[in-house]
This record gives structure tokens, sequence and C-alpha cells, in this order.
């Protein structure tokens, strides 16, 4: 654990918000809460040997070039989180049983156990509160000029899990407005080359999620999360597919709304 007076995060490792294309023109704002698996050299990785830390339990696998190139291409600003999601979930509620996991599917996190108040409003301090300040400036910076925004978050999903086989390509998840999550589901399945879940594999709630019901329903603008099967985005080609396939359709879609 460490000292209460020190911090989690060394001076010589990444701080806890990755932004690109911050000044973009687009009025898509893109977000990825597990964008990366890093775990402070503080907390010694959280107990979990190296092949643990690359499972789909740490990160969303391939997200994160997926958020790059679609930045790129729409000239977007995109924020991302590079730090596990084990450390702190940045898209659970703080204090919730999943924020801090010490079970994750049948893996045990033997560093998140009997974890002090401390300990866990450190890592909220240092790495969930500057990324979600980071999201909530950049949208209150819209707000003020009068510019449009729509909120995208980006995820990843396994291809298998509990031993089912999703049978989803990607899907599309909201909670309680899916204007642009029906926009978009409604381009995708329209091209008749893949399978796109509705609220599949998962859908969005206040108990399961933080950004989607704080950034984009508590503030009244278009949102909705994409999720894509980690299989098809674990290397460059099939990033680069990812976003030139939601470069093209989320103008489409915002269009619609």
């Amino acid at each position: 654990m460490t000292p209460a007076d020190v911090a989690l995060l060394a001076p010589d490792e990444p701080p806890a918000v990755i932004e690109q294309r911050a000044t973009g023109t687009s009025p898509f704002l893109l977000v990825c809460d597990h964008a990366g698996r890093r775990i402070p050299r503080r907390l010694h990785d959280l107990g979990l040997a190296e092949a643990n830390r690359a499972r789909h339990i740490a990160w969303d696998i391939g997200i994160a070039g997926v958020g790059r190139h679609l930045a790129d291409r729409l000239d977007a600003c995109l924020v991302m989180q590079p730090y596990s999601r084990l450390v702190i979930d940045c898209n659970r509620p703080p204090g919730s049983a999943t924020s801090i996991a010490s079970l994750s599917e049948a893996t045990r996190i033997a560093g998140n156990e009997n974890l002090s108040a401390d300990d866990a409003a450190r890592r909220m301090r240092e790495i969930f509160t500057p990324y979600h300040a980071t999201i909530a400036k950049h949208l209150d910076a819209r707000a003020k000029s009068k510019r449009p925004v729509i909120l995208i978050s980006l995820h990843s999903f396994t291809p298998v899990y509990a031993g089912v086989a999703r049978p989803w390509h990607a899907g599309v998840l909201y909670n309680r407005y899916d204007t642009l999550a029906a926009a978009l589901l409604g381009l995708l399945r329209a091209a008749g080359e893949l399978t796109f879940g509705d609220n599949e594999p998962y859908s969005v709630t206040d108990d399961t999620d933080y950004t989607i019901p704080v950034h984009g329903e508590m503030r009244g603008i278009p949102h909705a999360a994409i999720e894509i099967r980690q299989d098809l985005i674990g290397d460059e080609p099939g990033q680069r597919q990812w976003a030139d396939r939601l470069a093209e359709l989320l103008p489409q879609a915002a269009a619609k709304i």
C-alpha cells in the first residue's frame, strides 16, 4: 500500500489523461475510459502476472488505436485514460463495488483487497478525477461558446465471455436517450455485412456506468457508447478499418437527429 503522504503516480510516469487534437474542429468529442493497461509502479502490478495484465480485464484492447485514427479522420478531440481499469475504473461510479474490483471475472486482484479509504481516495484523486475533469473542461468550453458537441464513448469487448460466444461484431449502447444511438445503429445495420447489437453486449445504466450518464445525459447533449469486438481491432489494419467506418457513419447519424 502507498503511505498516505506519498503520491500514487511518480513524477516520471505518464499523466492520467491523454488528449489528442484538443482543438479539433469536429462537433464530436471522443473519450476512451479504458484506453490503457498501465499500473503505477507503486502498486507493484496489483499482484498480477503479465498474462493477466494483458487481458481484457485490465483494459479495452485495441480501442485506443481506433480512437486515435478516428480523431484524425474527423479532426475530433480525443480524451483517453491510460491507466488500467483495475487501478480504478473510470466508467464506474466512485465507491461502487466495481470501481476498484478485487475480483474481475474469475481473477483475483490481490492489490485491491483490503484497500484503505486513503488508498482508494488517492486513486480517485490522481486518476479518475483528472480524467473526468478534462472531459468536463471540453464540454464546458463548448457550452460557453455555444459550439455543437456530440459525446462518443469508445470501448471494446471480448468475443467470448464466461464460455459463451458473442455474435456481435460491435454494439451501440445508451441508457435513457437513444436518439443518436438508434440513428447510428440503423446506418451500421444497413450495410448488411456485420452483426450489430442494440444495447448488446452491454447496456448503459446509472449503476454500472459513469461517462454517459454524467457527461451525456445530465448535460442533455447527444451521445452514444460504441463497443467493438476486440479481435477485430487487435492490430493496426483493423483499427483503421473501424475508424474509417465510424468516420463515415457518425456524421451521417448526427445529421439525422
